[in-house]
């Protein structure tokens, strides 16, 4: 997450609160989502297996998504600029061509601290979310995305974006991007996340009984869903930051130890039921604009 900045706003901390009384009426279908999870000590496992350097942790998610199933046909490197390791692809097919896309930025700032937090915390997600959809054929198909250079101007998730082919952006359902979990509980950029996106994380949030709330960060921080907000793709990001938190990232502090691993797994869980509640209940895709 680039040097964010988080700003609490009561309105939108009542959002939570007012969706959970409209939307109860329809929360049964969180029991017909079929997926599995991976035990706690696997994720955190994952959690643990970040590296300092940035090419080495490209290599490392490559490696988690082929060992949580991603076939060899569909794990795929996209070269976006000499010297920067490339963008990780891992495509899990669907029963259609509409796209989630599911994302988090592998690097780190080359500064003081690990970078666990910001944003291993994310990246390491990813395998772990493919092997939890992957328990059923889905109806979208999944792309999860380990982004490069978000730290130097979103690089990766910009020449992703920026190069698919506008009938297959068109195809892109929704974009959920993670970046710097484990700090709190599960926290929304409410104010860059298109309401339905919000409504069904709520929605969500109440059957599982994990938490969620809102928690911006306009002020100066910006993140991979950007890339996809400006061709009008409905976008999400899930973090954990605060105002009492936002010291850890880009610092020395940005290690193991900063990650609160309940809270960590909660996002996960939730998360993963968030995607498969997507994958059930997004409408159709209409024509949209894909001009920026």
């Amino acid at each position: 997450m680039m040097h964010p900045i988080a700003s609490r706003s009561l309105r939108l901390q009542r959002w939570l609160l007012c969706t959970i009384a409209t939307l109860a009426c329809v929360l049964g279908a969180n029991a017909q989502i079929n997926l599995r999870l991976e035990p706690r000590g696997v994720v955190e496992k994952r959690l643990k297996s970040f590296a300092r350097d940035n090419q080495i942790r490209e290599v490392v998610i490559r490696e988690l998504f082929a060992r949580s199933g991603c076939s060899k046909a569909n794990l795929s490197e996209q070269r976006v600029k000499f010297g920067l390791p490339p963008n990780v692809i891992c495509v899990f097919p669907g029963e259609t061509p509409e796209v989630i896309v599911v994302g988090a930025h592998t690097d780190k700032v080359m500064r003081a601290g690990d970078g666990v937090v910001d944003n291993w915390s994310g990246a390491a997600l990813l395998p772990s979310l493919l092997f939890s959809l992957s328990a059923k054929t889905r109806h979208h198909t999944f792309v999860f995305v380990g982004f490069t250079a978000e730290e130097t101007g979103m690089v990766g998730s910009a020449y992703y974006v920026d190069h698919l082919r506008p009938q297959a952006r068109a195809k892109i359902a929704a974009m959920v991007n993670m970046d710097s979990l484990g700090l709190t509980s599960t926290k929304v950029w409410a104010t860059h996340a298109d309401k339905p996106m919000l409504d069904a994380l709520a929605s969500v949030a109440l059957a599982s009984k994990l938490p969620v709330s809102a928690e911006n960060v306009d002020n100066v921080g910006t993140t991979d869903s950007e890339s996809f907000a400006r061709y009008h793709i409905p976008r999400i990001t899930l973090h954990s930051v605060t105002q009492e938190t936002l010291p850890i990232l880009h610092s020395a502090s940005d290690n193991l130890t900063a990650i609160k691993m309940k809270d960590y797994y909660d996002s996960y869980k939730l998360i993963a039921e968030y995607l498969a509640y997507l994958d059930d209940t997004l409408p159709p895709l209409p024509l949209k604009p894909q001009t920026p």
